[in-house]
């Protein structure tokens, strides 16, 4: 069946001309060509391509992941291609189709190389892809500095209106965090929604919370963004319930000052901004408690952080097979999973896998999120995952670290765990290797460098300090059961006469429990 123009009564229908129908048919349909009238200039450059900050590969996964049910999970909820009914005149209502946010990137290039700024763009990209929306077109311009109204300026505010109405885009993503009178400004000039990137970090974060504490730190996030940026709509926040007229119209009882509507929802997010602080704070004891536990019984804690799609996740599945969720997307995991394992001479030690970082990190998540960050503070080794196949893995490098000195974990002692070998130009390897010492190659997809990986850790982790030399009755096998386990090194094991003699290494709480079976001799 052929769909025909709407020719009912609606007079602009009738007069259309074929053309005009077909282009009409065009713009709805938004098919995916950029806009070939924008030039790139030394100023101002286009930016195509898919975004390099997320890998090509199809197969990311491997045997060692597990049957990832969380990733089906998550996948069988997404939303599918088509769900904006967004309509630019009656007549298209034949035409139109269900789609997903079409989005047109935006940046400033004010600092560093233009590699560095299209790097961060295609970054921009591959959150907006990570969000569910589809990139149509992206624009760099060169500025010294954002423009106080419109961020961009009102003439380059006005070629972005002219790149989304040719893509048929209905978002604006800005690579910035943009105050509310500069998003104001530009959404008054381009005509559809501006979001910036802040926002867009939290719209991720808020679709893959997962467990209870997680939803709480990101709304406590997300209302914190929002707090100062409530945003009237003509009389519909300006209505007040007190003063002469409110006691006119509502009687006695009901005279006062007054709010307007928007003063009563701040007031209500910051009361809801207060419960879910003591909803967090009362969770956080449950998580000191089992650090708390491992720190009693001196277990080596050793922390996998590192920049978002770094591979952290598949890296603790390759080492202690948790089978936890792993997506070639930002952000895939929030909520940190820690899971034991041991060294090759059976020293215990735990491996946390830790929520991503990213460049300028909304201070809100990191301060929402600083209970699960100080999963980072608080052990004795850090991973630091770094993607090879990057454009930039310096720049992970150092937006990394500086989220490390916020939380205070600089002081620990670091890994360079150069990751996807098996993707990035050797030179590019050879070049960071030469920059941080102390590093490991390794290809958590391929294992490649595993054995060498668990090495490093088994050398890096605080190991058993204090030597004893014991005598113990054979009525005390349970102290020989609790010497071979994860918390002692065994040097020699000798069966006499009188008992068990043994050359033990062992932690110092241990070593006071066992005094009284030193022997002297």
């Amino acid at each position: 069946m052929t769909s025909q123009p709407n020719t009912g009564s609606d007079p602009a229908a009738q007069d259309m001309s074929p053309e005009e129908i077909q282009a009409v048919i065009d713009r709805i349909l938004a098919k995916d060509v950029p806009a070939r009238n924008v030039t790139a200039t030394d100023t101002d450059k286009a930016v195509f391509g898919r975004a390099q900050a997320i890998s090509r590969r199809d197969d990311e996964h491997t045997t060692y992941d597990g049957d990832q049910q969380d990733l089906e999970e998550r996948r069988a909820l997404r939303r599918v291609a088509g769900l904006s009914t967004e309509l630019e005149d009656v007549t298209e209502v034949e035409y139109r189709q269900l789609r997903l946010e079409r989005v047109v990137l935006a940046g400033l290039w004010s600092e560093g190389t233009l590699a560095d700024a299209e790097n961060s763009l295609r970054e921009l990209a591959a959150l907006a892809e990570t969000a569910g929306s589809e990139v149509l077109d992206g624009l760099v311009q060169r500025r010294a500095k954002p423009d106080p109204g419109t961020f961009l300026g009102s003439g380059k505010a006005l070629e972005l209106k002219e790149i989304v109405m040719a893509t048929g885009a209905d978002t604006v993503v800005v690579d910035a965090e943009l105050a509310p009178s500069q998003r104001r400004g530009l959404e008054d000039i381009v005509k559809v929604k501006v979001i910036d990137r802040t926002a867009l970090i939290l719209d991720i974060f808020a679709q893959h919370a997962k467990s209870r504490e997680g939803k709480a730190q990101v709304e406590l996030a997300q209302l914190e963004y929002l707090l100062p940026r409530l945003r009237g709509w003509g009389e519909s926040m300006s209505r007040q319930a007190g003063g002469q007229v409110g006691g006119a119209g509502a009687g006695m009882g009901s005279r006062g000052p007054g709010e307007t509507k928007i003063e009563l929802d701040r007031r209500r997010i910051r009361t809801r901004m207060a419960k879910l602080r003591r909803e967090i704070a009362a969770m956080k004891p449950a998580r000191e408690t089992k650090r708390a536990n491992r720190r009693r019984n001196s277990v080596p804690s050793v922390a996998i952080a590192g920049y978002t799609n770094a591979g952290k996740s598949s890296l603790l599945n390759r080492l202690t097979d948790a089978g936890v969720l792993v997506e070639n997307a930002l952000f895939a995991t929030l909520d940190p999973t820690v899971r034991k394992a041991e060294t090759s001479d059976g020293l215990g030690y735990t491996l946390a896998d830790t929520v991503g970082f990213v460049r300028s990190l909304p201070t809100q998540l990191v301060e929402a999120f600083r209970s699960t960050l100080e999963e980072v503070a608080d052990s004795d080794l850090i991973l630091h995952v770094v993607d090879v196949s990057h454009p930039d893995p310096e720049g992970q490098i150092a937006a990394v670290r500086k989220v490390f000195s916020e939380v205070d974990a600089r002081k620990i002692p670091e890994i360079i765990v150069l990751n996807k070998a098996d993707a990035a130009d050797p030179f590019v390897v050879e070049r960071l290797k030469q920059r941080e010492p102390r590093h490991v190659v390794v290809s958590a997809r391929t294992g490649q460098g595993i054995a060498e990986l668990l090495r490093a850790i088994s050398d890096g982790i605080p190991r058993p300090s204090v030597k004893l030399e014991l005598l113990i009755p054979y009525d005390r096998g349970d102290l020989i059961s609790k010497l071979h386990e994860t918390d002692a090194e065994i040097l020699s094991l000798d069966h006499g006469e009188d008992g068990t003699r043994a050359v033990v290494m062992v932690r110092e709480g241990l070593a006071a429990e066992l005094e009284s079976f030193v022997n002297h001799d």
